[in-house]
């Protein structure tokens, strides 16, 4: 009996697609399970490779799988598009993944713990909950607004001056609209209190986690950056180097080079774009204090501002930063400012 030696999954909420082929690519079958039937399946198939498209549960499914014997490749949807014949339909997905996973230069998704997911899981959440903040400070804003009450910028002017707008006698507001103030102003504390709690269990998990203590010692890298990086990074060693990693968080310029002719243009803003936000915002505060900052990482910064836009200093700060916490995460080393590699030093 032929031995299968890759299995492609096209995951779904319901009905998945399986593929399987022999060590030469040969198709020994290609069919769909019912969710209650990928476990079991996935038990009594022998160990071999199994491919699946980095997607919603993938990392469940990855896990389900390595538990049974098998060895998991996670692989980001664009790249098993090229590998789709003729029309898209399930099935050719799932052989389309099956014949990806074996390429030998394909870049694959590391996989994550459950409690990696979880700590990503809270930071999705707490972005959410910023957001919803943000917008019900200029709802209530903008709602003053309209009665020709101003307030100042910044969300901590609507938390101090909405309670004593509402209470203010003299100001001819309608009573139905004080207490749509009072109501959204409420919200607003109820959001805030929702955030403080996502914040507190991060921090907890932060101080548990080596490898988020000692990349928060980098500059412009703080509890927040450090919980979210470690999280989503998995295990650095995934990456070949430093550039690899900003290369995934898209901080590296994007090419459109032909005959020869090199063209470099913005950063490419691949991968995960609160993680870029994170660090960058990081790199901004970095930037911002260099002048008065008397380390290597200052001085570098004044370097590069006397011949690049400020902006551009910014990203080139945030993908350095990337470099130096692969380097951290790899290799286990603390920060050290005044770090030369060997190469250089010789």
């Amino acid at each position: 009996m032929t031995k299968i030696t890759t299995v492609g999954i096209d995951l779904a909420k319901s009905v998945f697609q399986v593929h399987g082929a022999d060590r030469n690519g040969h198709t020994l079958f290609n069919k769909h399970l019912r969710r209650k039937q990928v476990g079991p399946f996935l038990a009594q198939l022998e160990p071999c490779l199994i491919g699946m498209e980095a997607c919603a549960s993938a990392h469940y499914w990855a896990r389900v799988a390595e538990g049974f014997g098998h060895q998991v490749k996670l692989i980001a949807p664009q790249f098993v598009k090229p590998y789709v014949k003729a029309n898209k339909t399930d099935a050719a997905d799932a052989e389309a993944i099956c014949e990806a996973v074996t390429r030998p230069n394909m870049r694959f998704v590391p996989i994550k713990t459950a409690d990696q997911q979880a700590i990503l899981s809270l930071h999705r959440a707490r972005s959410g909950f910023v957001k919803s903040r943000t917008a019900v400070a200029n709802q209530i804003r903008g709602l003053l607004g309209e009665f020709g009450l101003v307030l100042r910028p910044g969300i901590r002017q609507v938390r101090e001056g909405v309670p004593s707008i509402i209470e203010d006698g003299e100001l001819e507001l309608p009573s139905m609209f004080r207490r749509l103030i009072a109501q959204l102003h409420e919200y607003l504390r109820d959001l805030d209190d929702q955030i403080d709690v996502l914040e507190q269990s991060l921090k907890v998990w932060h101080k548990s986690n080596d490898d988020s203590l000692r990349i928060a010692q980098v500059p412009g890298i703080g509890w927040l950056t450090a919980t979210a990086l470690v999280a989503s990074i998995a295990d650095a060693r995934s990456f070949k180097n430093g550039r690899q990693l900003a290369a995934w968080l898209g901080l590296v310029p994007r090419q459109h080079s032909s005959g020869g002719k090199p063209r470099l243009l913005g950063i490419s803003k691949r991968g995960d774009a609160y993680l870029r936000t994170l660090l960058i915002h990081g790199s901004r505060a970095v930037v911002r204090l260099a002048d008065r900052d008397r380390s290597p990482t200052g001085q570098w910064v004044r370097d590069v501002s006397t011949r690049r836009p400020k902006n551009v200093v910014v990203v080139a700060r945030a993908n350095k930063q990337a470099r130096i916490v692969w380097a951290m995460l790899a290799h286990g080393r603390d920060y050290d400012a005044g770090y030369t590699p060997a190469s250089r030093a010789a």
